[in-house]
């Protein structure tokens, strides 16, 4: 879900950076938790003249090799020798993914193959029966399951065409066989094509087509909906409302943040900024965090996991966690976070809690038909950090940019015992990955296709996490007189002793 790029160090962020990263930035990761991909059928080893004999040489790396479909997402993936190649297939189409990997090392455990993916985390596909596998995703909650099919559908192999009706074709089949919510927005899909399509000829211009494509998807106000043509021509959705941060506004939060916390604070930092912690006076901690992603240089997930530990490590020590010193309260404030991926935020919970809890349930449309039909809910549990954890109270700032994978760490918290006290505003309501597609003429798109669900069946994709106590964030009258309403009722509740939510 992405990066937000908020940092202490007051580095300028735009709103087209934040967008296209924090709002818009899954298009990378998504493309990779969207997409595993395809090839055709190839045994590996030596082939034999007795098929008896083959099959029994054959190891259960071997029986991946093939072609399969991805239960939902509309992705095919394909394993010939050593590579993974992914296709991006509607009803009507069949286009190359973006995803390719080569396989890295020799099969390990149960036959499970990893792959290695230009700029994103690995891949692994395990075998798990006859005619099925699972694939996992390294920075991504949960699995994918996969079915064997006999061959790569023909359509795969030719060339689609370019022109712009056969764009809008695959643009909206794309929607209407993936988007889960159009019926809580209220919006008829078919009625768009019925009103758009007519205006898409053979002589339609790349301007036109974009602004159709607009009108298409900004009714939707969906911060995980976009279609990009190139770097300095695209368009996102987000919630009403919302105002995108710019390098001034940021550094403004960032002042009044720092005058809520109080003189001779010390923030210190991990991960270029994107990561801060502060105690506070009357035992109190105060945790930043603005990206789920992107905490060094390198930019990889295996780099984000361990610059995360440390920094987790150096907040949740010994002396802040156990004793008659130990934190009374700690805030942790996700109210300018774009998110990124989803199992970093699983791993912060981890250190705030002493037993094992269900964080969320995740589920992805799978009936090109029937937008109720979802695959089944694969639940993702904390389980405590087998070494210091902070068990007291805790408040949660949110607002309109906690977005993404900002979104699925609150979520994540509310089974907590005690539950976080939220404070601020409601979040941005999207928390699905994005499934990343390309179109025949080269522009890219990307839409959600997944729900996350509490522990009794809810969501909060569209309106997003509410807060218990609702306060103004960021306005522009808080900001002019430094002020930061949400950080201080933290402050005032939990130096009280904050009940928990709900109670």
């Amino acid at each position: 879900m992405n990066d937000s790029g908020t940092r202490h160090t007051h580095r300028p962020l735009g709103a087209a950076a934040l967008l296209l990263t924090a709002l818009t930035a899954t298009t990378a990761l998504a493309a990779t938790t969207a997409c595993a991909g395809p090839a055709r059928a190839e045994r590996s080893g030596a082939a034999s003249t007795d098929p008896a004999a083959a099959r029994s040489a054959r190891t259960p790396a071997d029986s991946l090799q093939g072609v399969w479909r991805m239960d939902g997402y509309g992705t095919l993936v394909a394993l010939r020798g050593r590579s993974l190649r992914t296709y991006e297939t509607t009803g009507i189409s069949c286009l190359p993914g973006s995803v390719s990997g080569t396989r890295a090392g020799a099969p390990g455990a149960h036959g499970s193959l990893r792959f290695t993916i230009a700029d994103s985390a690995p891949i692994t596909v395990v075998p798990a029966g006859a005619g099925r596998a699972r694939l996992t995703i390294e920075d991504n909650v949960g699995r994918r399951t996969l079915h064997r099919i006999d061959a790569l559908p023909a359509r795969c192999t030719r060339r689609t065409p370019h022109d712009p009706r056969t764009v809008f074709d695959i643009f909206w089949q794309t929607y209407a066989e993936n988007y889960p919510f159009f019926h809580a927005k209220k919006i008829d899909w078919t009625a768009v094509r019925d009103r758009f399509r007519p205006q898409i000829t053979a002589k339609t211009s790349e301007d036109e087509l974009f602004a159709v494509f607009r009108k298409m998807i900004e009714p939707l106000h969906d911060a995980h909906t976009r279609v990009v043509v190139s770097k300095d021509k695209w368009f996102a959705g987000m919630r009403p409302g919302t105002v995108l941060p710019t390098a001034e506004s940021t550094a403004r939060m960032d002042k009044a943040i720092a005058a809520n916390l109080g003189p001779g604070v010390i923030r210190h930092q991990w991960a270029d900024g994107r990561l801060s912690y502060a105690d506070l006076p009357g035992r109190l901690g105060y945790f930043h965090v603005t990206s789920f992603a992107h905490y060094t240089k390198k930019g990889d997930y295996a780099g984000d996991v361990a610059e995360l530990d440390r920094a987790l490590d150096a907040v949740f020590t010994k002396a802040r966690t156990q004793g008659p010193h130990s934190l009374r309260g700690l805030i942790v404030d996700v109210r300018l976070n774009g998110g990124g991926a989803d199992p970093l935020g699983l791993r912060i919970a981890s250190r705030l809690t002493g037993r094992p809890y269900l964080a969320y349930r995740k589920r992805t449309r799978n009936d090109p038909h029937d937008p109720t039909r979802f695959t089944t809910p694969q639940p993702s549990r904390i389980r405590p950090y087998q070494g210091p954890v902070h068990t007291g109270p805790i408040a949660v700032l949110t607002g309109r940019l906690t977005v993404s994978a900002g979104e699925t760490f609150t979520q994540a918290l509310m089974g907590r015992s005690p539950t976080p006290l939220r404070i601020g505003e409601n979040t941005q309501g999207v928390f699905s990955d994005v499934l990343g597609r390309t179109l025949p003429n080269g522009w890219s798109f990307g839409l959600p296709n997944e729900e996350f669900l509490t522990a009794d069946g809810r969501t909060f994709d569209g309106p997003g996490i509410p807060p218990a106590v609702r306060t103004p964030v960021f306005t522009d009258h808080e900001l002019s007189a430094r002020r930061d309403s949400a950080l201080t009722r933290a402050r005032e509740l939990l130096a009280q002793g904050a009940p928990e939510e709900g109670r």
